[in-house]
């Protein structure tokens, strides 16, 4: 049983659900729905707003044969583990590279379960929905390869994702998460370097064009269900590390910052993209902002204190 749900349009990070007369709306189990309904209006103060590990298993146990709960869970660890592993590089702030951990096999183990249980429900009736959360499932496999650097391992989750996206947009053309989705990937392809360029095309991997990603995960940023907040951080992020566009890349991140004004990872990427355009004093207010968040993880805590203070001290 499923309900079109489409109504929590204020208060989440990761689930920004709303309708759009351009895109078709998601479904969601009506356990699952009436779970993040209830937890809709708390707080936006940590790094992933109400969604938390204790609200993605109340879904899980409501709802066990439904993978969003599972894709919950994966994302509120994922953005614990982004808050954790950044730091600045090049001037620039995000989560670099971390080596390889214990708790990553809990992490992947959440992503294939999500697969799994999107793909049994598959197998009783092709949706475009239950695609988008495979898609997702391997989104969330290839942002931590990508964070540890395996390249072959982003390959595989990339392109099974891709897959997943591309078959939701069959069945469903309008569905702009699946747009999001595609968009994605066809952006970062289209940034590889020459040898990873060459990687591709030994390993067959399909083509991407950059400025069709950009439109596509705008597509995601508008009208997106699952997708409208990451498309929005990411293709901040990406406009600003691939292309230098860093006045476009501050009015996609600023709306971020704006709903969500105690999130340290919006408050250091907007603050950081105020830097890069000499605008010293509104970085360092993003920034302060970002050493007074109450931040629930204590290591994230820690590390969002630690990159806004380096940063503060290169302000003149």
């Amino acid at each position: 049983m499923q309900e079109i749900s489409c109504e929590l349009a204020s208060h989440r990070r990761f689930l920004f659900w709303r309708y759009s007369h351009r895109s078709s709306c998601l479904r969601l189990a009506p356990a699952a729905s009436r779970c993040l309904r209830k937890r809709s209006k708390l707080s936006t103060t940590s790094t992933a707003a109400i969604l938390t590990p204790a609200t993605a298993h109340e879904i899980e146990r409501a709802d066990p044969q439904s993978p969003i709960g599972f894709l919950l869970e994966g994302e509120a660890l994922w953005w614990k583990t982004f808050c954790n592993a950044c730091e600045i590089k090049w001037a620039q702030f995000d989560a670099w590279h971390r080596a390889k951990r214990p708790e990553d096999d809990a992490y992947f183990a959440l992503a294939d379960k999500a697969i799994d249980l999107a793909h049994a429900q598959i197998a009783k009736s092709d949706t475009a929905d239950m695609h988008v959360y495979a898609g997702l499932g391997y989104a969330l496999k290839a942002r931590l390869y990508s964070l540890r650097d395996e390249k072959r391992s982003i390959a595989r989750a990339g392109v099974a994702g891709r897959a997943e996206f591309v078959r939701a947009l069959q069945i469903d053309p309008d569905m702009a998460d699946a747009t999001a989705g595609v968009g994605l990937y066809n952006y970062y392809i289209d940034t590889l370097s020459a040898i990873a360029r060459m990687m591709r095309f030994f390993m067959g991997l399909p083509g991407g064009n950059k400025q069709e990603g950009i439109r596509q995960i705008r597509i995601g940023v508008e009208h997106g269900a699952l997708m409208s907040v990451d498309s929005r951080f990411y293709l901040a992020r990406n406009l600003r590390s691939y292309d230098e566009r860093y006045e476009e890349a501050l009015a996609t991140a600023e709306p971020l910052t704006a709903r969500y004004p105690h999130n340290p990872v919006f408050l250091l990427l907007t603050g950081n993209l105020n830097a890069e355009l000499g605008r010293n004093a509104k970085a360092a207010e993003y920034f302060h902002a970002a050493q007074d968040s109450q931040v629930r993880d204590a290591a994230c805590a820690v590390r969002t204190r630690e990159v806004a203070s380096s940063f503060l001290a290169t302000l003149h």
